[in-house]
C-alpha cells in the first residue's frame, strides 16, 4: 500500500503449491453436501472429499452509519483492499485521510502513509474509546503511543464517534463527529473489527459459537469429517477459558498446522489464544500479550502490575534506545496474566514472546524474580536491570506493602 512491497511478494504463488503436488482451483464454493461429501464450485466443478477443512477467513465490519457506501470509503482486510487504497492515494487530489478505529491496522496505515508518501497528507485517526490500540494497551501505555504519533504529525482523536460520513456527488468529503466537529476527508478507511465468514458452515448445519464456527481442541467441527481454523472459528482464551474471536495471523497459522497433524494421525491440542500481537509505527514498536489490566478487571481478577523503563543496549553503548514494559499479575495466585511493551527499537519488543511463554507456563511473581536473560552490552541492558525481573521485583514489593496495609 505504501509501495514498500509488491503484491506478489506477500502471497504464496500457485506454482509453489502445485510444485508440492497440491491442486489449485480458483473459484467460489457455492454449496457443500456433507452427506454425499461433495463440494460444488462456481463454473460447475464438483469435488468429493473424505475430510474437508474450512478456512474461509473473516470480513471487515462496516458500522451502520449514514454515508458508509460513499465512494472513497475503504477498509483493509487483504491484498485487494490494499491495492484499492494505493490506487486511491495515487490521485493527487486526495490530501485529507480519516481513519475510523485506532486498532493496529489503522495505526500502521496512518504511520506508513505519513512516512512514505512523497506529498504531505493530513491524516487523522478517530477512536471511540479513550486511547489508541485499545485492545492491546492500557491507557498509561497507550498515552505514550499517542504522544509520539502526535509529535510525528498525526491527528489522534479519542473519545470520539463518527456519526455520519458526508459526501458530494456520491464521493466522501468529510466525517461528522459526535462532538459536532466536521473533518475534511478525501478518503475514509474504516477498521472497527471483523466478522467470521461462516455462511457455508451455517448452510450445512455446523454448530456455531458466539464468535464463529465451534471447533474442538483438534480443530474438528460438529461434523467429524469437517475441520476448520483461522478467523472463521471461535477460539478459547488461554487464561479465562472463555470464547473469544482471536482473529490474528498467529493462531490461524497454528490451527492450520494442527488440523494437518490431526489428519496425519497426531493428537496435538490447540492451547487457546493469548491474542499476542505487535505493530510498528514510524520508529516505535508496540507489542502485547495476554490480559491488559483493564481486561483482567472485567474478567474479575484483582491485579497487581508493574511498569519498568529499560534500554535496548547498555547505557554506555552509542545508539541506545528507550523502551518500557508493563506486566500484569493476578493478586490471588500471583500468576502472570499479561504484558505490554512500547519500544523505540524493534528488538526489545520481541521480549513479549518471553512473556507469552511465561504465561503459558503459569509462572508466578516470585519465579520471575529469578529470570535471567542472555546479556551483552550491545543487545541488552545490564543483567541487574533485566526489565521482566525488575517488574517482578516491583510487583513483589507491592504485594508485601498491600499485605501490611
Amino acid at each position: 500500500m505504501a509501495g514498500l512491497a509488491t503484491g506478489q511478494s506477500i502471497v504464496v504463488a500457485d506454482k509453489m503449491l502445485e510444485g508440492a503436488g497440491i491442486g489449485v482451483v480458483k473459484g467460489e464454493v457455492t454449496r457443500i453436501d456433507p452427506v454425499a461429501k461433495n463440494v460444488f464450485v462456481s463454473g460447475g466443478d464438483l469435488f468429493s472429499y473424505d475430510k474437508l477443512y474450512l478456512a474461509t477467513g473473516a470480513s471487515p465490519i462496516m458500522p451502520p452509519i449514514e454515508g458508509i457506501d460513499l465512494d472513497g470509503v475503504m477498509t483493509l482486510r487483504g491484498l485487494p483492499d490494499a491495492e484499492k487504497i494505493k490506487s486511491r492515494i495515487a490521485d493527487k487530489e486526495v490530501v485529507n485521510i480519516v481513519l475510523i478505529g485506532a486498532g493496529f491496522i489503522s495505526m500502521e496505515i496512518a504511520s506508513l502513509l505519513a512516512e512514505n508518501m512523497e506529498r504531505k497528507l493530513n491524516i487523522t485517526v478517530v477512536e471511540f474509546m479513550n486511547r489508541t490500540l485499545p485492545l492491546m494497551l492500557d491507557k498509561d501505555m497507550a498515552d505514550l503511543v499517542q504522544s509520539y504519533l502526535e509529535d510525528k504529525g498525526l491527528g489522534i482523536l479519542t473519545n470520539q464517534k463518527a456519526e455520519k460520513l458526508l459526501g458530494r456527488n456520491g464521493k466522501v468529503t468529510g466525517v461528522l463527529l459526535g462532538s459536532g466537529e466536521t473533518l475534511d476527508a478525501d478518503m475514509v478507511v474504516v477498521n472497527v473489527g471483523a466478522r467470521g465468514n461462516v455462511e457455508l458452515a451455517e448452510q450445512i448445519g455446523l454448530e456455531m459459537g458466539r464468535f464463529g464456527i465451534k471447533v474442538n481442541k483438534y480443530q474438528e467441527t460438529s461434523d467429524p469429517d469437517i475441520l476448520a481454523g483461522g478467523d472463521c472459528v471461535e477460539k478459547i482464551n488461554f487464561i479465562t477459558r472463555k470464547p473469544t474471536p482471536g482473529r490474528l495471523r498467529g493462531p490461524a497459522v497454528m490451527q492450520g498446522r494442527l488440523a494437518a497433524k490431526r489428519l496425519a494421525g497426531y493428537d496435538v491440542e490447540f492451547p487457546g489464544v493469548l491474542d499476542a500481537g505487535g505493530c510498528k509505527m514510524f520508529d516505535m514498536t508496540v507489542s502485547a500479550t495476554g490480559l491488559s489490566e483493564e481486561h483482567a478487571a472485567r474478567e474479575g481478577f484483582e491485579t497487581v502490575s508493574a511498569t519498568v523503563d529499560s534500554r535496548s543496549k547498555h547505557a554506555m553503548i552509542p545508539g541506545m534506545k528507550p523502551w518500557k514494559i508493563k506486566l500484569v499479575f493476578d493478586k490471588k495466585t500471583q500468576k502472570l496474566l499479561g504484558g505490554q511493551i512500547v519500544s523505540h527499537a524493534v528488538a526489545p519488543a520481541r521480549e513479549i514472546d518471553a512473556v507469552t511463554a511465561f504465561i503459558l507456563a503459569g509462572k508466578t511473581i516470585a519465579e520471575l524474580t529469578t529470570f535471567t536473560s542472555a546479556c551483552n552490552p550491545d543487545i541488552s541492558s545490564e543483567p541487574s536491570a533485566e526489565p521482566i525481573t525488575i517488574a517482578a521485583e516491583q510487583a513483589l514489593q507491592k504485594l508485601h506493602q498491600l499485605g501490611r496495609s
